[in-house]
């Protein structure tokens, strides 16, 4: 299957205020091809028309999008139209890969990445840029199909990503594949091998050594960042608390040992945290219930927000805790929880 088909219409951009003569099965995931537009009775001249006026987006030549639609998107969907976009006009052989591969993963990408598509060619020489679009080259072996598209493997785009942007966002990005896809640690040590003599090889074994897959957040992977710039010992993330009876009391983002010091990155209120995937916050009172408990047993629970994560108060408050922590130990022990189970992929040779 070549890059230019489609698995299936997962997904698909809201359809908006298309005009009656073009069917919603010619707009393949919110993308209107200029053909399909004329084959439908609609000039050139009122496609200019309707991109001028504001009805229309123009994502590249021949490809538009309904303009309400597409501004209502966030900026990991637009990157999706936008891919949706590119693809046919490219090589066969082109896939996407790093951050474009990371979103249609699902995997949290820094926004400012994202103002361009990039694909990568099974070929070693011929790489260009181009407006929203950057085409590299480099051998690919196992490839991915998910949501309609054809993509580097998560392993190789943890990789890629890890030798082309900067620490923290690579970091977040390559947890969270780390973490929904089950990657290995062997699976980066074959594609570090690969890359040994591409640019950006030393930074991506850095970002590879540094990735936890039990972290569960944006938030929480890049407090990790932060402590390890603020010469934190980096703690293990996600313990299961269990108290002196073998009760268990809850579970905590972060902790440092045997200390009996625990972490809580909260990026929502005071006691907001979820209760699992796809779960509101939890009760503020049984959260405080919660903590309380842990704190009866002894811990010494360090809390911290967004705003802490540039300042370094967080990092102020931990050593305070650890310094304290010497002279109390804990009842009971904490426990790494489990991985989730990997989601499933169709992997294949390209």
């Amino acid at each position: 299957m070549s890059t230019r088909e489609r698995v299936a219409p997962d997904d698909p951009l809201p359809p908006g205020p298309w005009p009656e003569c073009v069917a919603a099965e010619d707009i393949c995931g919110g993308v209107l091809r200029r053909r399909e537009a004329v084959r439908h009775g609609i000039s050139d001249d009122e496609i200019r028309r309707r991109c001028t006026g504001g009805r229309w987006r123009r994502l590249r030549r021949g490809s538009y999008t309904d303009e309400a639609a597409f501004a209502g998107l966030d900026a990991m969907a637009r990157h999706r139209v936008l891919a949706d976009a590119m693809l046919p006009d490219l090589s066969t052989d082109a896939i996407l890969s790093h951050q474009s591969a990371a979103v249609i993963y699902g995997a949290p990408v820094r926004v400012a990445l994202l103002d361009r598509v990039d694909v990568t060619r099974d070929r070693r020489h011929g790489g260009r840029v181009r407006p929203k679009l950057k085409v590299h080259c480099a051998p690919v072996g196992t490839v991915a199909e998910l949501d309609g598209f054809v993509l580097t493997a998560p392993a190789r785009t943890i990789v890629d990503l890890a030798r082309t942007v900067p620490f923290e966002a690579a970091v977040v990005a390559g947890d969270a594949l780390a973490r929904e896809y089950g990657v290995t640690p062997a699976d980066l040590d074959g594609e570090l091998a690969l890359a040994r003599r591409r640019h950006g090889i030393a930074a991506a074994r850095r970002v590879v050594e540094f990735l936890n897959p039990h972290s569960e957040s944006v938030g929480e992977s890049r407090s990790r960042v932060m402590l390890r710039r603020c010469g934190i010992p980096i703690p293990q993330s996600q313990g299961d608390v269990y108290g002196g009876d073998g009760r268990m009391l809850g579970r905590v983002d972060f902790y440092f040992g045997e200390t009996g010091v625990v972490g809580e990155f909260d990026g929502r209120t005071e006691y907001g945290r979820r209760r699992g995937p796809g779960a509101g916050p939890a009760d503020p009172a049984a959260e405080k219930i919660r903590e309380n408990a842990l704190r009866d047993n002894g811990l010494h629970v360090v809390r911290w927000t967004w705003d802490d994560l540039p300042t370094g108060e967080a990092a102020r408050r931990i050593r305070a805790a650890l310094a304290a922590a010497q002279h109390v130990r804990p009842g009971g022990f904490i426990c790494q929880a489990p991985l989730p189970e990997p989601k499933l992929l169709a992997l294949r040779a390209l």
